[in-house]
């Protein structure tokens, strides 16, 4: 199983519009996870690793091939559910080939979500897809997502797919 997160707690979500069209895309199983319907404890180093959700979320993401985390960007960093989420399941994201889908509202922080991946390879060996899509407002139009983006997610979806089947072997 494939898995998508979506990270976003708001409706409108640029990064949730991007991590449902990328769900589509999957030819394999994939599951998909918002983090907006979801009441998850905030990590407080003690109690909140008892708690149901947490431990039905670190068996899903335990049990995918590779992961694909959407998320807005906010001052230069992933947004703080995103973060939230892996001091709550750590050790189930050993291993995983992780792509990243980022919405920002400008092009200036491209770079923003390069400590989350360096955090995500060091700790748990992840595999980081090298092309992650990072969108701003200019790839959408009023009603969708532009053709160029649309690529570039299914892009994304194929070199996801493609290493985490030869990582399989």
């Amino acid at each position: 199983m494939h898995l998508i997160i979506s990270c976003s707690l708001n409706k409108n979500s640029k990064s949730k519009k991007m991590a449902k069209y990328a769900h589509s895309q999957y030819l394999d199983d994939c599951s998909f996870i918002d983090l907006k319907d979801i009441e998850m404890p905030l990590c407080d180093g003690d109690k909140c690793y008892d708690d149901p959700i947490v431990k039905e979320l670190k068996a899903t993401i335990s049990n995918a091939k590779s992961i694909i985390i959407a998320s807005p960007v906010y001052n230069y960093d992933l947004n703080a559910a995103a973060k939230n989420l892996i001091e709550l399941t750590g050790m189930a994201w050993i291993d995983k080939v992780v792509g990243f889908i980022l919405a920002a509202g400008g092009k200036g922080s491209y770079m923003s979500p390069l400590s989350f991946m360096n955090s995500l390879m060091i700790d748990f060996r992840c595999l980081i897809i090298p092309r992650f899509v990072y969108a701003e407002g200019s790839l959408f139009d009023d009603l969708d997502m532009k053709e160029e983006l649309k690529e570039r997610l299914n892009e994304l979806v194929n070199k996801t797919t493609l290493i985490s089947k030869s990582i399989e072997q």
